[in-house]
């Protein structure tokens, strides 16, 4: 399964400048280097460090070659967050409803059996941390990584937050399985959050074990990496340890339980902050420390949001909302179903975190769900762009109670606005797939055609529109497809195949100052030419109805 995963992304990518991924065997492009290390056995331990040396206001070109050598004089910082949002003033580490706080303080649980090595990112140490990738040899870094030892300064937090899961209000949740490690800043002057998961039970854990397995881990190093090589905000992967811990996990779902080896993920971010966290607070009246989050986060994270600003939680909720429109359209463009789309994994700053049951499409459906726990399939492909307008209608009843009654409208009428947003950033992402230029009556119904030939043959996905770019008009012209192009002689099989093509091909003839060459040259460079493809949400095209695109789709 591990091999599958690597080779899908391997052979997905063509077209990327990425380095070249050795990840158990697999050649792939992606950024990771891998190797096999043993690890040390011990119990939890201070680390003491030097101060970081902080390069960030020289140059890139000169500060290429301060990569550390080592750890000792690289560290980790919880302050930035610890002076301003309160802690749980209960240090034990027990399951328990935590109220009044942002973080509870929780330490790594080590793991008792040997750890191993199995993947690093070159660019996240390199490029993020300011780390050679040399120094993930060492066993230093290993004991980081795998949360055996803790930075000198860093206090590990685990964050409180709720959320709507499913659709359903489901109360206290919290990081159940991770620990924030703390905040570096790099040569660049960027602030970075470092967070193990799968690193032991939390007060947030539940009913949980606080565990990950290396198959969900894998899945999470490879797909936060490869996304960020496709130009979609993401957090990112910077490691990946196994064990030899036992964890038992239903994989799926039927009540067979089955051992499985316990992994944990470094895993980096601007912010960990979702619309969960600031619901909770929210939902339980402790609206002076949600204005103190928000300022925060505000402060740190929307820099053209002025936080003396009066009108700043509605400055705030637009930007959420126009880059969560803009983030969806993204996933859809490439085929990406994120499968567990709950507030709780919502990021407040748009990026793409917690990869649980996501999935790659591969034939055309709109109906694809990689969650088999999603049993009314309320997570499909199509369905993720009605489920960002629930979820920021969430985030709106959580801003509520600090807006006044103008402040309220404003907010509503830009949480109204999302179906253009999104629609409009969709089509334009769906058009440079097809090597449309400007904008020309008739174009939505060259991409619904299309995507109702692909339904109807169940043509690939990606393949179509990788395919699209690499045959010629001529060829297109004649209906003359080749054997390699098998994707789209799928859907040559269709009846309406000739008539599409036609249309498409009189709508290219009116791209200005273009070529064929050039058309396919732009093409195939596009920032995410692997998974190049979109789906359009169901009530967008349902039925015969997606060759007649509409903006209601929110209906």
């Amino acid at each position: 399964m591990t091999q599958r995963i690597g080779l899908l992304f391997c052979c997905r990518t063509r077209g990327l400048r990425c380095p070249p991924l050795f990840l158990l065997g697999v050649t792939c492009h992606a950024v990771v280097l891998c190797s096999l290390l043993p690890g040390l056995e011990g119990s939890a331990r201070l680390w003491h460090l030097s101060s970081n040396v902080s390069h960030h206001e020289l140059g890139f070109c000169e500060t290429e070659a301060k990569l550390a050598l080592s750890l000792d004089f690289w560290t980790l910082s919880s302050e930035n967050l610890k002076a301003v949002l309160p802690v749980d003033p209960v240090k034990e580490n027990y399951v328990r409803k935590v109220k009044n706080c942002i973080f509870s303080i929780a330490f790594p649980t080590p793991f008792k059996s040997r750890v191993r090595l199995v993947a690093v990112s070159k660019e996240v140490p390199e490029d993020i941390l300011d780390l050679d990738l040399s120094v993930s040899e060492t066993d230093d870094f290993i004991q980081l990584v795998s949360g055996e030892k803790i930075v000198f300064g860093s206090i590990p937090l685990a964050h409180r937050y709720g959320g709507h899961q499913f659709g359903i209000w489901a109360g206290q949740l919290g990081d159940g399985r991770a620990h924030l490690l703390g905040i570096y800043m790099n040569r660049q002057g960027e602030k970075w959050e470092l967070q193990l998961k799968g690193s032991g039970k939390t007060p947030y854990s539940r009913n949980g074990d606080g565990r990950a397995v290396l198959r969900s881990s894998v899945r999470e190093f490879l797909c936060s990496e490869a996304m960020h090589s496709l130009g979609i905000p993401t957090s990112r992967a910077a490691s990946l340890v196994v064990s030899d811990d036992e964890v038992w996990r239903d994989q799926f779902y039927n009540g067979n339980i089955v051992k499985e080896r316990g992994a944990i993920v470094l895993r980096v971010a601007k912010s960990w902050f979702r619309i969960g966290s600031l619901e909770i607070l929210a939902h339980y009246g402790e609206l002076d420390l949600l204005r103190t989050l928000l300022d925060f986060i505000i402060r740190e994270h929307f820099p053209s949001v002025k936080v003396t600003e009066p009108n700043r939680y509605v400055d705030f909720f637009s930007i959420v909302v126009s880059k969560t429109a803009q983030l969806i359209a993204l996933w859809m463009s490439v085929g990406f179903a994120h499968g567990v789309c709950n507030t709780d994994n919502f990021s407040l700053l748009s990026i793409t975190i917690d990869y649980g049951p996501f999935g790659f499409m591969e034939a055309y459906n709109p109906d694809f769900v990689p969650n088999t726990s999603d049993d009314e399939r309320r997570y499909k492909i199509g369905n993720q762009a009605n489920v960002g307008m629930f979820n920021l209608n969430k985030l709106l009843q959580a801003l509520n109670p600090l807006l006044d009654p103008r402040q309220k409208q404003l907010a509503a009428q830009i949480l109204e606005g999302y179906p253009v947003l999104y629609y409009t950033r969709f089509r334009d992402l769906f058009k440079a797939k097809l090597g449309l230029l400007g904008e020309r009556k008739g174009d939505d119904d060259v991409i619904a055609f299309l995507l109702h030939l692909m339904e109807k043959t169940e043509a690939d996905f990606t393949m179509t529109f990788r395919q699209l770019s690499e045959i010629t008009q001529s060829q297109l012209e004649e209906l003359n497809i080749p054997q390699q192009f098998w994707a789209l002689k799928m859907i040559s099989e269709h009846k309406l195949f000739p008539a599409w093509v036609s249309q498409y091909l009189l709508r290219l003839k009116s791209n200005m100052n273009d070529s064929d060459s050039e058309r396919r040259k732009r093409m195939t460079s596009l920032s995410s030419p692997a998974r190049s493809s979109a789906s359009f949400p169901e009530a967008f095209c349902s039925g015969e109805s997606r060759l007649l695109l509409t903006y209601s789709f929110l209906g």
